[in-house]
């Protein structure tokens, strides 16, 4: 399944609007506390991808997660990660507080890279890097008197969880592993679920808030991840990170509007510096690679020139 580049930045801006109503939902529980809505949250998820994986895959992809190594198991625990420190960290602290933390992702696959794979990194990133932790220490200091640094603290494992993961799945791809992110999702939202079930024992959540997670399970998670897997296949990384920003803004004005969550000017001091580095170094970085191509299409064309003027009549 493929579609047109247009079309893809379309289904991106759905899929972070379905992204960004996880706050708002759950402010409209009435029971579920937090590992109860982690748990029925995953567990919804886990059902939802039971039924639409073999739909659009076939049946075959449960044969296929069998042969795959431990590579696919490694990215559903890093996505088990992610969906608990998410759904943990909302349950603790403000909505925007958690979509922050979460929108300085792609900076942590840097750091991680760095630290952990020896990548090297530009100073153009490491600047990037260095105003975003300004951004979430100013945000972090802010909330130390109110309690809510906690649950920010929380939220930090789904962006820490998330870089580990790209970082392994990049890794294995260039080595001819290829890893398909829809069943690690699933077995992602398998583990989370079984993780929080103890925790969330004995379930007290209402029928009203159990109906509320199925849809998040559902709408806000297994049918936005298959339709992001289709997206990333015709748009570019830089498309991708600068498209799943709109999360945060989607999040924000979602629990802002429908949950009567004001954002405090703290947290939007601290987003604005955050995602203007990600929005900086994006760009930045772009216009890098369009001036390595720009200057490897006039070389070919300097070679092609003096092989004509070398060989009269040979150029077409």
């Amino acid at each position: 399944m493929s579609v047109r580049h247009g079309q893809a930045v379309g289904l991106m801006v759905l899929v972070t609007f379905l992204w960004g109503t996880a706050g708002v939902v759950t402010r409209h529980l009435e029971q579920a506390q937090a590992f109860e809505i982690t748990f029925w949250r995953s567990f919804f998820t886990l059902l939802s991808l039971l039924v639409i994986l073999p739909l659009w895959q076939g049946r075959g992809v449960w044969r296929r997660m069998r042969q795959e190594g431990w590579v696919l198991w490694a990215s559903g625990a890093c996505w088990a990660v992610m969906f608990t420190a998410f759904m943990l960290g909302l349950a603790l602290t403000s909505v925007a507080n958690v979509l922050i933390t979460l929108a300085a992702g792609p900076l942590f696959t840097a750091l991680v890279s760095r630290l952990l794979f020896r990548q090297h990194l530009n100073r153009r990133t490491w600047g990037a890097i260095a105003v975003a932790g300004l951004g979430i220490a100013w945000m972090f200091g802010q909330q130390l008197d109110g309690g809510q640094w906690l649950g920010s603290l929380v939220a930090l494992g789904a962006p820490i969880g998330g870089a580990i993961n790209w970082n392994l799945v990049q890794r294995s791809q260039r080595a001819g592993q290829h890893v398909d992110l829809v069943p690690a999702v699933l077995i992602g939202a398998l583990l989370s679920a079984l993780c929080a079930l103890p925790m969330a024992w004995p379930l007290n959540a209402s029928v009203h808030d159990v109906t509320l997670l199925a849809g998040l399970g559902l709408g806000q998670l297994a049918i936005p991840c298959v339709l992001a897997v289709v997206c990333a296949r015709s748009l570019s990384p830089t498309e991708m990170s600068l498209l799943a920003l709109l999360e945060v803004l989607f999040g924000i004005a979602l629990a802002w509007l429908g949950a009567d969550e004001v954002p405090q000017s703290h947290v939007l001091q601290g987003g604005a510096l955050v995602l203007g580095a990600l929005v900086v170094n994006e760009w930045l970085g772009r216009r890098e690679r369009e001036g390595h191509y720009r200057i490897q299409t006039l070389e070919v064309e300097d070679i092609g020139d003096t092989h004509a003027l070398e060989h009269p009549g040979g150029r077409r």
